[in-house]
């Protein structure tokens, strides 16, 4: 996406609401959900402490990251920077294994079945590599691409709306799609996604926050704002948008960061 300025999630609340999911619905709807007269679920504001700082490349403009056996991966935008990488947690090093071409924007990554997929914004085009970065294939699909995880059968993609769509990994082919409802009205702005334990994480662009969102029915169960991050960051003046959510499972904890930001944070988020 290009580089806008970011707001915080409460300010930007009515704003991302103007989103619509279009007339798709979500990929399997609770009875609770489909009763008209039922008050919508409001969502939980979760607490959060940092436990970790670790430097990260203000070169990288964080579309993806996610965090594999140890290895943390990260999936970088804007032409000419687009990037497959590692990144040596403690040492903020940045290891290029694969570098789209310069007119190109990168976009989100996930790993699946061994391989890993890169998005790319207004190409229509993702790339699969192996685990060590060797391109394997190309796949086009429809729309633009944002955000991609994936339960381990199928992928999960964004693509700046209220709506995520469920597709074939080998195709790229929408099966179902999720209407995402935040306090039962559409979320727009989705953006970089984390399945963790069932449940879909979600950057919502141009803010600091990330939310929960239940991929049976599309609801946002809880979100944590994250603002007071930007404090942490010193002599970092080119840092854009938070953005960039992975999860470590043995940890319970969550790695953080934003476009171009020289930190990288890890979280504990608590319920």
């Amino acid at each position: 996406m290009k580089p806008l300025r970011y707001i915080s999630f409460l300010a930007a609340f009515v704003t991302l609401l103007l989103g619509a999911c279009g007339g798709t619905s979500s990929a399997k709807k609770s009875e609770k959900s489909d009763n008209t007269n039922s008050a919508p679920a409001l969502a939980e504001v979760y607490q959060y402490r940092v436990v970790g700082e670790y430097p990260h490349s203000s070169r990288s403009y964080t579309q993806g990251l996610e965090y594999v056996d140890g290895v943390m991966w990260e999936g970088t935008g804007r032409e000419g920077r687009s990037h497959l990488q590692r990144i040596e947690l403690a040492t903020g090093k940045v290891d290029i294994v694969a570098s789209l071409p310069k007119d190109e924007f990168g976009e989100g990554i996930t790993h699946y079945k061994g391989n890993i997929y890169q998005l790319t914004w207004e190409s229509h085009k993702a790339y699969v590599y192996d685990g060590e970065g060797k391109l394997l294939r190309e796949v086009t699909y429809r729309g633009e691409g944002w955000g991609i995880t994936t339960d381990g059968e199928k992928l999960y993609m964004s693509d700046g709306t209220s709506t995520i769509r469920v597709v074939n990994p080998e195709s790229f082919v929408t099966e179902a799609s999720i209407c995402v409802m935040f306090d039962g009205q559409p979320l727009d702005m989705l953006n970089e996604l984390e399945w963790v334990d069932g449940h879909i994480w979600a950057n919502v662009y141009l803010t600091d926050a990330i939310v929960e969102i239940d991929p049976e029915t599309g609801v946002v169960l809880g979100y944590v704002d994250l603002p007071a991050l930007r404090s942490l960051l010193k002599d970092n003046p080119e840092a854009e948008a938070f953005n960039g959510v992975a999860y470590n499972p043995a940890s319970g904890h969550f790695y953080v960061t934003g476009k171009d930001w020289n930190k990288l944070f890890e979280i504990e988020i608590i319920k």
